[in-house]
């Protein structure tokens, strides 16, 4: 073998006995990977309910005075959920970049289930006269500080632990644990519209899938008992917000403008459509419910296609070609949406479906890109949140009101395209060099390439403590009780990923 030198024999200089421990035994990537999915899945469906029994929800909670200004109260409160998301985003996220993403995966599912449940029990304005509305704010608030947290988390987390060449295509799967969470609302919700009449699912059938809810909580936190990775970051001196304020502002608002169109187009296809074809078109409950799910259904598998279609010709021209196409496609599929053949509606909505979903399949790997490691959970949390707090959450409020205010029925179309051409906008100011961000400083690159430079040569570390230290140096997610050969092959990795960028 090769002779070490100085700096590479400290790698290798360690505890006999630290060679000769048993590595813990290491959960498979597959199991992993379902853990996250699962976690956006339960999250999602809690959080997507609401939107799906809007009408009702306002006629429990608000005065029945004017039946738009009950939807219109009913989207407020989405919204305040929706604009909670970024508070979530920095303070889930700071723990995320300090303490570990598994810990704060664990807050978020508990933060989700138990108000998810409340607001399934919680007595109507009749009852309870005006803290009804009140206490169901105050839900609301904690599930978006939840889910403000819960998306960016996991996705970095499953994009983090994935070899490079293949960080698109398991992006998409991370996305599609959230769209299956709304699917899995939309598909209770058309079964309940289904089994039961209009007007026991408008007094009592909607709180169904909010009970149901708790139980999701409890098998996600199961699925979640133990770490996802193999332990919690390194805590850092300095603040994870603060770093980002101060030293990654352009990424911040980059990220924040490339979540402009799928937070607009989905929240209007997949959560205010509903409401919009049962009050403009006047579809049953149950056709409007139906015609998502399909749409719903399609788009997974379009998620999917786009995340593996980023892999081969990369995420920027994958985005921008499916913004360009939503924008095409926005007004004359609100067009068939309003046409009062079936067949049309369901076209409209598949027509907004299928470039939106390449869009979502390919954005999460290219946002980790972006991102630097180091404050990569509270930057996304805090730019992809503050747009999908205000954006995504005030759409469906915002359309009812166009809509009424108009008095055109198609006017959403505008606002999809207005968001689509912010996206562009800002995925034209990413210049190839802000990909290529270094996740650490030269030294521990350079100590990194030694390690391995070292152990391609033959050479068997013994020493976990450097190892660790150079892994985390590089902003990787590893503890003490993390297996070596594990450990060295993200190290590896990590060295790869910035050749390749």
């Amino acid at each position: 073998m090769t002779p070490l030198n100085t700096d590479e024999q400290a790698l290798f200089n360690g505890d006999k006995m630290a060679s000769q421990q048993r590595a813990p035994k290491q959960k498979s990537t597959t199991r992993l990977i379902a853990a996250g999915i699962a976690g956006n899945l339960l999250e999602w469906f809690d959080f997507a309910v609401y939107g799906y029994f809007a009408v009702a929800i306002g006629q429990i909670f608000f005065p029945k005075e004017d039946p738009v200004a009950q939807v219109l109260a009913a989207f407020a409160v989405f919204a305040v959920g929706f604009l909670m998301r970024p508070v979530g985003g920095i303070v889930l996220g700071h723990i995320g970049d300090k303490y570990g993403r598994h810990r704060a995966m664990l807050i978020s599912v508990a933060a989700m289930a138990i108000p998810t449940f409340l607001v399934g029990v919680l007595p109507g304005y009749a009852t309870l006269g005006i803290v009804a509305p009140i206490v169901l704010v105050l839900l609301r608030m904690i599930q978006g500080l939840s889910i403000g947290g819960e998306y960016t988390t996991s996705i970095i987390y499953m994009i983090e632990h994935t070899e490079p060449k293949r960080r698109g295509f398991v992006g998409s799967f991370a996305v599609g644990g959230a769209v299956g969470g709304m699917l899995l609302g939309s598909g209770f919700g058309a079964l309940l519209a289904t089994l039961l009449t209009e007007q026991q699912l408008h007094e009592w059938g909607w709180r169904i899938p909010f009970l149901v809810g708790l139980f999701l909580g409890l098998a996600g936190v199961y699925l979640r008992r133990e770490p996802l990775a193999q332990g919690a970051l390194k805590e850092k001196p300095g603040n994870p917000l603060m770093t980002t304020l101060k030293h990654h502002r352009g990424v911040l608002a980059q990220v924040a403008g490339i979540a402009v169109i799928n937070a607009v187009v989905f929240y209007l296809s997949f959560v205010y459509l509903v409401s919009w074809l049962e009050t403009v078109d006047g579809l049953p409950a149950e056709t409007a419910l139906q015609i998502n799910t399909v749409s719903l259904l399609v788009l997974l598998p379009v998620m999917l296609l786009g995340g593996w279609w980023s892999d081969r010709i990369g995420g920027k021209r994958v985005l921008i070609g499916s913004a360009m196409t939503t924008i095409v496609l926005a007004w004359p599929c609100f067009w068939l949406l309003h046409q009062p053949e079936l067949l049309f509606a369901y076209a409209g909505q598949l027509g907004l479906a299928l470039p939106i979903g390449l869009y979502l399949g390919a954005q999460p790997a290219f946002l980790v890109k972006v991102i630097a490691p180091q404050v990569r959970c509270t930057a996304a949390g805090l730019g992809y949140n503050i747009t999908l707090g205000v954006a995504g959450g005030l759409s469906p409020m915002m359309a009812t009101w166009l809509v009424s205010r108009t008095h055109d029925d198609l006017s959403p179309a505008y606002m999809i395209i207005a968001a689509g051409l912010i996206s562009v906008v800002a995925l034209l100011t990413v210049r190839d060099n802000d990909l290529s961000q270094k996740p650490a400083a030269p030294d521990f690159v350079a100590r990194a390439q030694a390690l391995i430079a070292a152990v391609d040569r033959g050479g068997v570390p013994s020493n976990p403590l450097i190892v660790n230290s150079i892994a985390r140096g590089l902003g990787l997610e590893v503890s003490r009780q993390a297996a070596m050969p594990e450990t060295i092959d993200r190290i590896r990795a990590v060295l790869v990923y910035e050749k390749d960028v």
